[in-house]
Formats: structure tokens, C-alpha cells, sequence
């Protein structure tokens, strides 16, 4: 129940899907036996009251009997019922203990990308301020940090799409590329489904023809791991037609001369034969992309997660920019972010470089600014770490013990048997989950800890949309929140203060944290996110005392006071358009209500660098760290299903989503099915140079016929992560997961 205004009690709570960076609305309300049920709400402009299944059975998670429910602690091998002060005291103790024998960068800490931004933040904090250790990283380094990177380049800011969703059905073109809406952000559809109704060409690119791709008016399968040819190859046939905007370059652009003849080295004859795709095919996507008065192209994993990802994002960021697409209305480039809070749990400090506000941590004024939030001296925050994999790769060795929080890199981390091996290596592993995965059955302590609806929280979407999920329903006896957890954590290894419990005051200081920063939220309050429905940053605070002496939020909190809105009547926030201004990426002029709006759309007038310009970056197509040959003919390519989600450490124990997807598969061309001798369903080793995965055969001719797909929800046998390659990208560390050499047999 949730008091209002009036002091009437309500028993709908609006809040968001616990899955995806759509954060689709969502309301809920209690069922007899003290559990919620999930309702359509419509007003919600993102899905307007559509969900997925995940979304629909989401509170299944919540049942005490698939769930966490006490600390568990290891003893003589085996994992056993404890309590709370024994599991934490043993955690502070290992600790502690790793600190003082090994110094403090022997402890790591890695997160993960459904963390609320309050968590979040704390935990980069609790990294930093009590273990003094550089060595944090998290799972979302694993999603867009290759789009993140391209767009830091590009554009001097990093947000995963510059304009809202809406925006989508209303422009002329739409190049998807390496993404299946379909199955991965079914609600999602409806803007492509709504971009053709209104007359709009959608262009997708992927090997397989997926649920999506046959939506599309074009679609290109190109080789796994050739999308930077493909982009260059556009890019040549657009400046060899004479579809250049240059007044667009010469007004708001650098670098043009040296991406330009970049692109000219990769004409569309060499560009076929890397790719794939024909020079019919290439010239039929310069035309739809280039004759309509706006066009976006749209990124996901598919470019993004291969050892020269940065460099592919900035390849069609360029065909962007050098035909206008790019800061103007109802055009641009975006990244489809993929996990739940991907977006905002990177921009305040889980990340290893970074710290709130999407600041960097070697940047002296970014140092002196955060330390004086958290109250300590600039120069005890530790330095950047190590990226994700490379921190697993660690453990064991520099790294002895480790806490980590909600994540389950056994199964999503690449080479994951060796990153299996490195967890089991360490000293002292702590892990906090909702479930018992395939990590947290390998720990010395479990501790189990709230989720979605039995918390308050805030999430930012995929559009850069700061929303707030409110707490529905009490958890468990037995369960307590990571907040708790990182609080208690705290006072007993010395740090008595600066890590409440209270998510509305670690919000207050984030909001002084990220004040001024690129990602600024200083100008956003519970309040607000309650009354319009999500705040787009940056948001900044219009007096910038508000910002450094909070909000009197804190002491009347708006969870208590404001209404829930069961009816849907709430008018969503109206979308404003960019203007100058002397924040990154030019943001929206002060309301009259004394509120910075938000930035719905940024880079409308200028572009978040120092000289306003978006800058070209000049690259070449390079082969893969792994490409085919003799022994390991095939390529390998992974994703996902509609009714599993990531590692499926909770997906996997919903009995719904697992009988629409009980398990993993291989997924190949008939010719290739042939040439094994291979039937449907029959039993298929494949093997790579890091491991074997067994998995039944699913023949089908949406497949390019030298490339198997698998998903990457399963461990065990079945487990793709196996397989997959950890070569990195130079710039975003990103592991290149999206294509490696294999061979395929029949599993005898």
C-alpha cells in the first residue's frame, strides 16, 4: 500500500520491468497470498502497457521457492544456512585480511548492469572509499562500451540514444545493425512496425534472417565480423554519387578529409567481397538511407562486441555525418542499449575508469570535485583499473578476493570454462544475488538480497531517461537490500559514515556528485521523476547551490507524499529540443517553472566537444582476431532468445519462459547440416580453440551457410561463452564475442 496526498492508500504501484534498458512501465498489484500481479500501464510512453513474457512473468522470480532467502556460507566444501552477522562478518573478515597481507588492489569488486543507479554509485564508492582498490569493473563493460567509446570519439558524450523513442517512426530511413528488436525488445517492434506504416524503409543488417530482419524492406547478411567494411563501403558509394551534405561538414564537422579517403580505399567490388553483400544490395541501401530529408542508423551487439568494435560504431557514426544524420531533428546514430540499467550503471563509477557524472577518473578537477562530495582527500582515490575481463582474467592471482554483485560471469563472461577456473582459484569470493547461479554456487558467502518490486530505485533507460521504480511489496524475512549490505560491509572495515541505507539520500549525493558532469543529474529529484515520468539527462540543477546542499526532498521524501497515479492520468513529460548551453551536448534552456526540462534530444545545436564540432575518425577495415582456416572452418556468432534473458540465472527458473526455451541449441544452414551429415535435432559438438559446446542441431536457411549461431543463456554442456573469443578491442576493452573460428561434428 502507498499513502497519497489525501492520506487514501492505494494498491496499484507503477513501476518497470526488472529486464531489459527499455524499462518498460509497468503497475502492480498484491495478490492474496502477499505476491503482486502484473497490469498493463499504458501511459508509460516507452511501451504504452505492451511487455514481453519476461515482463509479464517477472514477479515469478519474486517466490521465496526459486529464490535466495538466507545467507549461506561455505563450510567443509559445501554451502550452508547462515546468519546475516556471521555471513557479513566472514566477508569483512576476508577482506580485511586480503587488504592487510596483499595491499588493497588484491581485493576486486565487480557489478552489474541491473544495479539501480543508487547501488550502483555506492558500489564504485565502496570500491574506492573503504577497500581503496582500483580493481572495479562491471558486466556492462560486456554491452555498448564499443558504441560508448565511438560516441565519446564522435560526439565528447555517450548516451545510448541522443533522442527518445518516439522519435524513431517519424524519420525516412532506419539502418538496424546487428540487432533482433524481435526477440531481445519485443515491445520495441512497434516503432519499426509503425516507421513503415508512416512510409519509412527499414534496412536491417545481420547474418541470420531473424524475426526482425523479415520486417525489413532491405536486408543484408553480411559475414560475421565484416561490419566495418560494410559501413566503409557506404560511405565510399555515398561520396562517389555526390550524396555528401557539405555544408552540413563544413559547418559542424572535423576530420572529414582523412575519414573521406579512409572510405575511398574500400570501393563496393572489395567491400562485396569482404562482406558478402552485393554491390546491387550496397547501392539499394545508400538510396533508401540517403533520399528521405532524415535517416538514423541503430547499433547493437552485432558490430559492437568484436575486437574492432570502436572502430565499427565510428564507421556509421561517419556515413552519418557525411550526409547530415547526425544532431538534426528526427535523424542521428543510437546504440541499443541492452541490459536493464547498462546506461546509468556505467555513468557513476562502477566502471573502472569512471567516476559519477560519467567523469573520468584520471581528470584532477573530476577527482577533486567527487572527493569533496564523499568527503575524503582527492588523492586516496585509487587510480583506473582493470576492464572487466581483464579483472576476471586477474582472479586468483594479483586479485585474491573478490565481492561481486549481480552478475554471473561463468556463464556470460567469454572463454568462460577459464574464467570458471580463475573464480574457483580465488582465496575468497563474496557474491550478492537474487538466485543461487552458476557464480554464486561457487562463493564462500551468498547473501541473498532484494530485487525490483521489493525495492526503490532508480534505472536509466536505453534513451537516457531517469526513471524511478518504487518498492510494491515487502521482501522476505531473511532478504535485505545491497545498500544494507554495502553499509554493513562498511562500518566493519572502518567506515562508519557515507553509505546509508536510504535510496533517496544516495541519490541526493549522486545528484551533487554528477553535478557538472557530462552525465548531470543534479537537476533531477524523486519528486520529478514521480511527477513526469522519467527526466532525460542532463538534467542540471538551475542554481548550483541546489545541487551542492541537496533538496528538501530529503526531509519530506516525495515516496511518502506523492501520488501513485493508478488511474494512468499522469501526461508524460513533453519533449524539448536542445539549446546551447555551456553543459555537453547543449542542454535544454531552464523551464519557467525554475526545472531544467531535461534534454530529450541533445546535439541539436552543438556537439558535446570543445569546439562544438562532431569529429570524423578515420579507420580501416581490419580481419578478426580469429578468422577461419582449416582446422576451424566456420564462424561462430551468439545471442539471444525472446524467452530467456542474458546469463537466464533467473529466466531459467521461470516454468513459462522455459518452455518456450528449455535449452540451448545450434542453429545452421541446411548445405552445412549436409556436409555433416546432420539432421534436426541431431546431437552437434562445436569446438574452438578454447573449448567444446554440445547443443541439438536447428537447421534453417536463415543462416548464412559458413556461420552456426548459439545462444548464450545455458551453462553446462550447451554453455556458447565456452566457445567465444576474449581478444579485445583496443579502446573499449570490449571482448569480441560476436564471431570466432570454429568447427562443427556430430557429437558421438
Amino acid at each position: 500500500m502507498r499513502r497519497t496526498l489525501d492520506g487514501m492508500q492505494t494498491s496499484v504501484t507503477p513501476t518497470h520491468c526488472p529486464y531489459c534498458a527499455l524499462q518498460c512501465g509497468m503497475n502492480l498489484t498484491p495478490e492474496q497470498d502477499g505476491g503482486v500481479a502484473v497490469v498493463e500501464r499504458p501511459d508509460f510512453p516507452v511501451n504504452r502497457g505492451a511487455l514481453c513474457g519476461k515482463g509479464r512473468t517477472a514477479p515469478a522470480v519474486l517466490s521465496s521457492s526459486i529464490r535466495l532467502t538466507t545467507p549461506l556460507v561455505r563450510n567443509a566444501g559445501v554451502l550452508e544456512p547462515a546468519t546475516w552477522e556471521e555471513a557479513l562478518g566472514r566477508i569483512a573478515d576476508a577482506l580485511s585480511r586480503t587488504r592487510t597481507e596483499h595491499g588493497p588492489d588484491a581485493c576486486g569488486v565487480f557489478g552489474g548492469g541491473g544495479l539501480t543507479n543508487e547501488k550502483a554509485y555506492t558500489l564504485g564508492k565502496f570500491a574506492r572509499v573503504v577497500l581503496g582498490t582500483s580493481q572495479i569493473d562491471y558486466n556492462g563493460r560486456f554491452c555498448m562500451s564499443s558504441a560508448a567509446a565511438g560516441g565519446i570519439k564522435a560526439f565528447g558524450l555517450d548516451r545510448g540514444l541522443p533522442f527518445p523513442l518516439e522519435d524513431i517512426p517519424k524519420t525516412g530511413c532506419v539502418i538496424l545493425v546487428g540487432s533482433n528488436l524481435a526477440e531481445t525488445m519485443p515491445p520495441a517492434l512497434r516503432y519499426l512496425t509503425e516507421l513503415k506504416a508512416n512510409g519509412g524503409k527499414l534496412i536491417v543488417i545481420d547474418p541470420r534472417r531473424t524475426r526482425t530482419a523479415e520486417q525489413a524492406d532491405l536486408h543484408l547478411a553480411p559475414r560475421p565480423g565484416t561490419d566495418l567494411a560494410l559501413a566503409l563501403g557506404l560511405l565510399h558509394l555515398v561520396v562517389a554519387e555526390g550524396r555528401t551534405d557539405e555544408a552540413y561538414i563544413q559547418e559542424r564537422t572535423s576530420g572529414w578529409e582523412e575519414a573521406r579517403a579512409a572510405a575511398m580505399a574500400h570501393w563496393p567490388e572489395l567491400v562485396e567481397r569482404i562482406t558478402g553483400v552485393s554491390v546491387p544490395e550496397l547501392r539499394e541501401t545508400v538510396r533508401l538511407f540517403c533520399e528521405p530529408e532524415s535517416a538514423m542508423v541503430l547499433t547493437a551487439r552485432g558490430p559492437e562486441q568484436q575486437s574492432k568494435g570502436t572502430d565499427t560504431v565510428g564507421a556509421w557514426i561517419n556515413l552519418c555525418l557525411a550526409t547530415g544524420r547526425a544532431g538534426r531533428p528526427l535523424s542521428g546514430y543510437g546504440c541499443l542499449t541492452g541490459q536493464g540499467n547498462g546506461q546509468g550503471g556505467r555513468e557513476h563509477g562502477q566502471k573502472a575508469d569512471q567516476l559519477p557524472g560519467y567523469r573520468k577518473l584520471d581528470d584532477p578537477a573530476a577527482r577533486r570535485h567527487v572527493a569533496e562530495v564523499w568527503g575524503v582527500d582527492p588523492d586516496s582515490l585509487p587510480g583506473p583499473g582493470r576492464s572487466a575481463y581483464e579483472l576476471l582474467d586477474a582472479l586468483g592471482t594479483d586479485i585474491r578476493a573478490l565481492l561481486l554483485m549481480a552478475s554471473n560471469p561463468v556463464v556470460s563472461a567469454p572463454r568462460a570454462a577459464h574464467i570458471e577456473e580463475r573464480i574457483k582459484s580465488l582465496d575468497f569470493l563474496a557474491v550478492a544475488d537474487v538466485v543461487l547461479s552458476e557464480t554464486a554456487a561457487l562463493a564462500d558467502v551468498v547473501l541473498p538480497v532484494t530485487q525490483w518490486a521489493e525495492e526503490t530505485g532508480t534505472m536509466t533507460n536505453l534513451e537516457g531517461r531517469v526513471l524511478l521504480r518504487k518498492q510494491a511489496i515487502t521482501p522476505p524475512e531473511g532478504v535485505r537490500s545491497d545498500l544494507h549490505v554495502m553499509h554493513e560491509l562498511a562500518a566493519r572495515l572502518g567506515v562508519e559514515k557515507g553509505f546509508p541505507t536510504d535510496p533517496e539520500e544516495i541519490f541526493e549525493e549522486l545528484r551533487r556528485a554528477s553535478a557538472g558532469g557530462p552525465a548531470d543529474y543534479s537537476g533531477i529529484t524523486y519528486r520529478r521523476l514521480i511527477e513526469e515520468n522519467g527526466v532525460f539527462w542532463p538534467c542540471p540543477a538551475p542554481d548550483p547551490a541546489e545541487s551542492v546542499e541537496g533538496s528538501e526532498d530529503c526531509e519530506d521524501s516525495a515516496l511518502d507524499v506523492l501520488p501513485d497515479d493508478p488511474a494512468g492520468e499522469a501526461e508524460p513529460m513533453a519533449p524539448a529540443a536542445a539549446a546551447p548551453d555551456a553543459r555537453p551536448g547543449g542542454a535544454t534552456a531552464v523551464a519557467a517553472s525554475g526545472n531544467h526540462p531535461g534534454t530529450p534530444r541533445l546535439f541539436l545545436d552543438r556537439f558535446a566537444t570543445p569546439d562544438g564540432r562532431a569529429r570524423f575518425v578515420a579507420v580501416t577495415h581490419r580481419p578478426l582476431a580469429e578468422e577461419p582456416d582449416a582446422e576451424y572452418p566456420v564462424l561462430l556468432t551468439t545471442g539471444r532468445v525472446v524467452s530467456q534473458y542474458q546469463s537466464g540465472a533467473q529466466t531459467r527458473r521461470v516454468d513459462e519462459l522455459n518452455a518456450a526455451a528449455p535449452g540451448p541449441f545450434v542453429e545452421l544452414h541446411p548445405r552445412l547440416a549436409e556436409r555433416l551429415g546432420a539432421k534436426e535435432g541431431d546431437p552437434l559438438a562445436v569446438v574452438s580453440r578454447r573449448g567444446r559446446a554440445t547443443a541439438p542441431a536447428r537447421i534453417t536457411t536463415s543462416i548464412r551457410p559458413d556461420t552456426v549461431f548459439m545462444p548464450f543463456h545455458w551453462p553446462g554442456e550447451g554453455r556458447a561463452n565456452t566457445l567465444t573469443n576474449p581478444a579485445l578491442d583496443p579502446t573499449s576493452r570490449m571482448p569480441e564475442f560476436k564471431a570466432c573460428a570454429v568447427r562443427v561434428e556430430l557429437a558421438g
